[in-house]
């Protein structure tokens, strides 16, 4: 790519903002982090701290307000806000990324699809997990059918945090749209329908552990996949021992994951893509996953399968791509509101205690 980059105003800069999308934005070959928006002065002075050029705008009308001097609005802020900021960036002629969950209710996002296409901008949400070390290697274990035809599939995105630590994420106020099922589920939702394609039936069990928790810490949900896959999805902040990451079991051959990619503690530690050269996204040998079938209490059985680098940098360089060359949308807003769509289910389900067809 060529020619003067991309102008991104970027709203928000608690924990997405700071640790995963300024500094994913300033890693892009045709992107540039031009103004951070956030009323907080520890957040500005760290902001223009870890981006010496960047402007800061106080609120997202001050934003908006010179519409005209950017390309693209990144929405990074409570979950609450995602709605009518994007809907303001959009009806301001600005292509917009939207965190995860784009909204709260799937009638909203295909909403905001709709007006995205009316307007002709691009509209894409971040769901950077699609870029993990371990599903990038799931994805490729199965092109290359490496398990057969998937029976089950397991994912946890487990936590042990017994204590609270507050904030919007926590609130018991429906408006916040905290809780794990939005938060960690939204992830976990969205790999298993990237994997595996629509849900048929969707059963949850959504419990709040923790003395004092508003809202959801330990939620499970058993997805019916239309091709007959079981998809079986674990978020918890209450997890005295972690399960496998991935679990997937087919008729050649399982695969057995353990750990979190790599690239989200490297980004809090504030390292950079680009600065860690041809070892961003890496893991050791000895945190491989496991391809193949026998019952050692060891191993697991079969044989160590390399891991994928993990490569967040592509979400935002396929970004800069659609709207500098016409690319795809490497997350579209459809996609989101099938999400939503499962994760309404699933907060159904666990009110009615039934399983939900859809």
């Amino acid at each position: 790519m060529t020619g003067t980059p991309l102008r991104v105003g970027l709203v928000g800069y608690g924990l997405a903002g700071s640790v995963f999308h300024a500094p994913l934005i300033a890693a892009t070959e045709g992107l540039a982090l031009d103004t951070v928006v956030t009323s907080n002065p520890e957040r500005q002075r760290q902001a223009r701290a870890e981006f010496p050029d960047v402007r800061v705008a106080a609120t997202p009308d001050e934003l908006f307000g010179r519409a005209d001097e950017l390309d693209l609005i990144v929405v990074a802020s409570p979950n609450r806000t995602h709605v009518p900021l994007a809907t303001t960036a959009l009806k301001a002629g600005l292509p917009v990324v939207v965190d995860k969950p784009i909204a709260g209710a799937a009638a909203e996002a295909r909403g905001l699809a709709a007006l995205a296409e009316e307007s002709g901008l691009l509209l894409s949400v971040f769901q950077n997990r699609r870029w993990d070390n371990d599903f990038l290697t799931l994805r490729k274990l199965l092109a290359e059918d490496a398990l057969g035809d998937v029976y089950r599939f397991e994912s946890r995105f487990e936590r042990w945090r017994p204590q609270l630590k507050g904030g919007w994420r926590e609130s018991g106020d429906p408006a916040e749209i905290g809780g794990l099922l939005y938060d960690l589920g939204s992830h976990v939702v969205d790999q298993a329908l990237v994997l595996f394609g629509p849900v048929t039936a969707v059963y949850a069990e959504v419990d709040v552990r923790r003395d004092g928790a508003l809202t959801d810490d330990d939620t499970f949900l058993a997805l019916t996949h239309a091709n007959g896959v079981r998809s079986h999805l674990y978020v918890s902040a209450t997890t005295a021992q972690l399960g496998p990451r991935f679990r997937v079991l087919g008729s050649k051959a399982g695969y057995v994951k353990h750990g979190l990619d790599p690239q989200e503690a490297a980004l809090r530690d504030g390292l950079r893509p680009g600065a860690a050269g041809a070892d961003w996204g890496t893991e050791p040998e000895e945190l491989w996953g496991r391809v193949g079938s026998g019952e050692s209490p060891v191993t697991g059985g079969g044989r160590p399968e390399p891991t994928l680098p993990g490569d967040y940098p592509a979400y935002y360089a396929a970004v800069a791509k659609a709207l500098l060359e016409g690319g795809p949308n490497p997350v579209t807003a459809p996609e989101a509101a099938a999400v939503l769509d499962v994760l309404e289910a699933a907060r159904r389900s666990a009110l009615e205690k039934a399983t939900v067809t859809l």
